[in-house]
């Protein structure tokens, strides 16, 4: 049984999907990312400016293409898929004016590399397992601005009258309780010269550091591992019920073959 023929959108689209076609946009995206990195090498456009423009011009033309054959091809859908406006929004961009208060947006330009996320289905993967932590990472992010808050006051009150550079305010002390749980010169730069004064400061310095930079961290780490495994079992649930669909459409068109035969 033959299904309802294939409207012009309808091919334009399959086309659009088509593996090789997704490579070639792959291709165009990486030797745009290349022009725009050498468009900041001053020796390499006083060598071959004109060429790398007329490249970059070029590489934008295709996407503006692409971007209006799938506005024509998919219509209304196009605009509920939000890797589709992400691509809309990253050459739109492009487009920007290059003069007055506009320039800065034409820096944006180098967005346009950012579409190998919504191009490869794996990098797509990631960003949406990443997505979906977010909620999940609020809670986490939280969690640490409380200890963050309760650490602060802890070490405004027993450090700040020694060392009021590092702990002399609630802020002072906040950033430097930053700076010891990301491990940087925590140990000479900061906790030692307590120690020098306070020998048992270490009671407190440890613990933090346990607790933010091991123990918290981890926790954020562990969601979005998490999210990315959970989007990953829905893409497979979903490939795999499209499949069973597809199967089931077949038998029943052999089946109605079978039945026509018969009759």
């Amino acid at each position: 049984m033959k299904g309802p023929p294939m409207t012009f959108r309808s091919r334009l689209s399959d086309f659009l999907d088509r593996t090789d076609v997704q490579f070639a946009i792959i291709g165009v995206i990486v030797v745009n990312a290349i022009t725009l990195g050498l468009e900041t090498s001053d020796s390499a456009m006083a060598a071959a400016g004109g060429l790398i423009i007329a490249i970059d011009r070029f590489c934008l033309a295709v996407f503006t293409i692409e971007i209006a054959l799938k506005l024509y091809a998919r219509g209304s859908a196009f605009f509920r898929s939000g890797w589709n406006l992400f691509d809309f929004a990253v050459v739109a961009i492009s487009y920007a004016p290059s003069t007055g208060g506009w320039s800065v947006l034409r820096a944006l330009r180098v967005l346009r590399v950012l579409r190998l996320l919504s191009t490869l289905p794996r990098l797509r993967r990631v960003i949406e397992g990443f997505l979906s932590a977010l909620p999940g990472m609020a809670s986490v992010f939280g969690l640490m601005a409380l200890i963050f808050y309760i650490a602060a006051v802890i070490a405004t009150k027993l450090f700040g009258d020694a060392f009021p550079e590092w702990f002399g305010t609630l802020g002072s002390s906040a950033y430097s309780l930053f700076q010891i749980m990301t491990l940087e010169s925590w140990s000479m730069g900061i906790v030692r010269p307590v120690m020098e004064v306070y020998p048992f400061a270490w009671a407190f310095f440890v613990p933090f550091i346990l607790v933010t930079t091991f123990a918290t961290l981890n926790l954020v780490v562990g969601l979005i591992v998490n999210s990315m495994q959970d989007a990953h079992a829905q893409e497979e649930n979903a490939a795999t019920e499209a499949y069973r669909e597809e199967i089931v459409e077949r038998l029943r068109a052999i089946e109605q073959k079978l039945d026509e035969r018969n009759k």
